[in-house]
């Protein structure tokens, strides 16, 4: 069991250590602002007449949360350490949990909350458990805690490259009870990591601003949706007003968090796979992959576009909506464990059912083949006078050029009216940390326009 530990460690290391650059102090507040260039691109202050996620509590299951900066004051709720049995505070310099929960639930502070950081979900609350996984059931008792204690969205933005199972039951206990479950999936551009890659949960990888795949994230056949991961701007450094940019699956995760409990609190009906539903149909994808067959290995079904996924008018679909259902919530089980079942034919009336003779059982199956016959006919009528009118319009517009008029809709964020992923962003003036996990592929300081 130490075995798995210590693969759980090494795998969590790499993805909790997503940071790319530590805030320099001098970073003014409203300039911290204006380097959110996810809230621009997905038109946050439409998003917010909409919904801000209020009454929608999200567990960060991470290194801490700091209740006490000045943009998350208030939002977080004290949960439980799963590492010392002490407080849910971070240790001093590990702020990846304080990042995370102010891309979810950060307010800003100052007149109108105009200065610092806003999260995406900024009247969302947090509920701070602090964990690091490197148990032998990886993260399940954590997730059973979110669960029992009022969470409907989890996010855990790290993991390892162990599959564990009791962390996978944990997942299917979470998908149970109603509660979305996000995670990262991973920043060594390899495969998807664990908990992101158990059935129920949602697997997040990251794009840059022009929508295109980070190259650094993890994919396969798990990744379900892919959301804004380079150079992201959050809470986090030395003192309780300090920000720091950061780019890795970590932040995509906790943006795509972020989205669901906006849904939650818009369509608090919706199950937990319905809220997915909503995210994934309303999904975007660069021009470069218009036309893959989804869910893709590197995009899942695309970057979330969440004022699309609050206004569009998208079914509610199944009870599991598109996540990978686990076995234990398959066939004889239903969400309530009662050994029903969610097929539409298990309850189906027998047809010969109500008594019927056989002559009466003839004389009806007769009626039914008459009435198949008449509207085979008509159906064929209709299907040649289709193709009529096909051919008359094809004739009638010969010599056009063909294809469409134009281009279709913009690249980006579909066509909703939303900002497109590739506008460049105000350039943050953030200094390179000491971070022992840094990426350095790009220059600090510059926005990934490329």
């Amino acid at each position: 069991m130490a075995f798995t530990r210590t693969l759980r460690s090494a795998g969590g290391v790499v993805l909790a250590g997503a940071l790319v650059f530590a805030a320099a102090p001098a970073a003014s507040a409203d300039q911290t602002r204006e380097d959110q260039w996810p809230l621009e691109a997905f038109d946050a202050a439409s998003i917010w007449k909409i919904s801000k996620g209020k009454g929608v509590t999200v567990a960060v299951i991470d290194s801490g949360v700091n209740a006490g900066h000045v943009d998350l004051k208030g939002n977080v709720v004290e949960g439980k350490d799963f590492i010392d049995g002490g407080s849910t505070a971070p240790e001093a310099g590990d702020d990846h949990g304080t990042a995370m929960a102010s891309i979810i639930a950060a307010h800003g502070h100052g007149p109108g909350g105009a200065d610092g950081v806003m999260g995406l979900a900024p009247d969302a609350k947090i509920l701070d458990i602090r964990d690091d996984g490197h148990h032998d059931d990886g993260f399940a008792e954590s997730i059973r805690y979110a669960v029992d204690h009022g969470a409907s969205v989890i996010n855990v933005s790290s993991g390892g490259a162990v599959k564990v199972d009791a962390e996978a039951e944990a997942v299917a206990y979470a998908l149970k009870k109603n509660v979305v479950v996000v995670a990262a999936s991973g920043n060594e551009g390899s495969e998807v990591r664990y908990p992101a890659g158990h059935p129920g949960a949602i697997a997040v990888g990251a794009v840059k601003n022009n929508t295109e795949i980070w190259e650094g994230s993890n994919h396969g056949p798990q990744l379900l949706l892919s959301g804004p991961g380079t150079f992201i701007v959050s809470a986090g450094g030395k003192d309780n007003a300090a920000y720091r940019s950061g780019t890795g699956t970590s932040d995509a995760s906790a943006f795509v968090a972020a989205a669901a409990a906006l849904l939650r609190a818009k369509f608090p009906d919706l199950t937990a796979g319905q809220i997915v539903n909503r995210l994934t149909k309303s999904a975007g994808l660069p021009s470069s992959e218009k036309g893959a067959s989804l869910p893709d290995e590197h995009y899942g079904y695309g970057f979330i576009q969440p004022l699309a996924a609050l206004t569009r008018d998208i079914s509610a679909g199944p009870t599991y909506g598109p996540l990978k259902v686990p076995e234990s919530l398959q066939a004889g089980q239903s969400d309530d464990g009662q050994g029903t079942t969610d097929d539409p034919s298990a309850s189906a009336p027998d047809a010969t059912a109500g008594g019927m003779s056989d002559d009466e059982q003839a004389a009806a199956d007769r009626k039914q083949v008459i009435a198949l016959g008449v509207i085979g006919v008509v159906g064929l009528l209709v299907l040649a006078l289709v193709v009529f009118l096909i051919v008359k319009l094809a004739r009638r517009n010969k010599g056009n050029r063909g294809g469409p008029g134009g281009p279709g809709g913009p690249s980006g964020w579909g066509g909703d009216g939303q900002p497109q992923y590739g506008r460049t962003p105000h350039q943050p003036q953030y200094q390179q940390g000491g971070n022992p996990y840094q990426q350095q592929s790009q220059a600090p300081g510059r926005w990934p326009n490329q």
